[in-house]
């Protein structure tokens, strides 16, 4: 599935991925391949991404909202 991050000022990862686990509002949550499509707000936190390849990678998100539709995330934040 592709996983997008943007920010207001650029795009921090554009990528295939297998898995991203998220700092929902609520707690963490994790997306995988086929997941129903989603709206949801999200807080600060950490963002873990785990490529095909099972290398895992962090980014640090002030918040933000997320979007899955058809194994495509997209991901605002600040």
């Amino acid at each position: 599935m592709k996983l997008e991050i943007i920010t207001p000022d650029t795009t921090i990862f554009t990528g295939e991925i297998s898995l991203v686990q998220l700092p929902g509002l609520d707690g963490l949550f994790e997306i995988l391949h086929n997941h129903a499509p989603m709206i949801a707000a999200l807080g600060r936190g950490r963002v873990k991404i785990v490529d095909e390849n099972k290398k895992t990678q962090f980014f640090e998100i002030n918040g933000g909202v997320l979007e899955v539709l058809d194994n495509h995330i997209l991901i605002l934040s600040e």
